[in-house]
């Protein structure tokens, strides 16, 4: 696997953090719970509140030789080119996108992530309404207020 292939991983990886997860293991073994880390890279896994069929689990350690697949159950609140597309409304030839890195920046000087709007000044502010709006929109549209 290439390195650029790599590090998208990880990034996929890291976005499913702290989100409801399904894993399928080798043997067909279906585990749902709260991805609450992760090994790079023998992709070992740490669950939380995990549900195996009719059982519960606090917490679930499974071994990445046996994860076949990893699902999310959630969509994600901040998706990165759909809110790219909206600042370039309000800022155009402005707005730069990092899909890698999960970033956004207007005018090379903020910063944007799923975690919010890093700068100072009139615009960062403008951007940090705009970004605040967006993300309360997506949690009315997907239940999750």
């Amino acid at each position: 696997m290439s390195s650029t292939a790599q590090r998208k991983l990880i990034m996929e990886l890291n976005s499913l953090l702290d989100k409801t997860v399904v894993v399928v293991t080798t043997d067909g073994k279906v585990f749902e719970g709260t991805l609450s880390g992760f090994d790079h890279p023998t992709l070992n896994l740490s669950l939380t509140n995990v549900k195996v069929g009719n059982e519960f689990y606090p917490k679930v350690i499974i071994k990445g030789d046996v994860v076949a697949e990893i699902m999310s159950k959630e969509e994600p609140i901040f998706k990165i080119e759909e809110f790219a597309k909206i600042l370039e409304e309000y800022f155009p030839n402005m707005v730069k996108v990092y899909s890698e890195a999960g970033v956004i920046t207007v005018s090379d000087r903020i910063r944007i992530t799923e975690k919010g709007v890093e700068g100072t000044g009139p615009i960062a502010d403008r951007i940090r309404r705009i970004f605040n709006e967006y993300i309360e929109e997506r949690k009315r549209k997907l239940g999750k207020e």
